[in-house]
């Protein structure tokens, strides 16, 4: 197992929860429900995230890989890029976040592929039942 990839999980999925509740109860009183809907985006895609990392964490056991690595790296940098950027865009109107959602995007997509090639490429240790 990965721990330090579970501990990521686990502290991002309690922030997707609260910043889900801000979104849900805070946040419609501040702001457009068009920035609330962005806002809820994010906190989507970092749920989305948080359970890759929860797989990052226990392939461990069933795939050797560094792949397996980077996929977590690029799932914590995705969420950073792409959720903080939508946080950010819904909370302060900053446009110039615009441009670094796509790069979180992207980190999210090579994340799930370095997984696939993990798999891909290496021998899965199979469990005897």
């Amino acid at each position: 197992m990965r721990k330090g990839f579970l501990l990521l999980a686990a502290l991002s999925g309690f922030m997707a929860v609260a910043l889900g509740a801000f979104g849900a109860h805070g946040l419609k009183n501040v702001t457009t429900p068009e920035m609330v809907g962005i806002f809820n985006l994010g906190v989507e895609y970092q749920f989305y995230h948080t359970f890759a990392l929860i797989v990052v964490a226990f392939s461990g056991h069933w795939l050797r890989s560094r792949l397996i690595d980077w996929a977590g790296y690029l799932f914590i940098a995705g969420i950073g890029l792409f959720s903080g950027s939508l946080y950010l865009y819904a909370l302060l109107g900053s446009k110039w976040t615009g441009p670094i959602t796509p790069l979180g995007g992207g980190c999210f997509l090579l994340g799930w592929l370095f997984i696939a090639l993990a798999v891909w490429r290496n021998r899965v240790v199979e469990l005897n039942d």
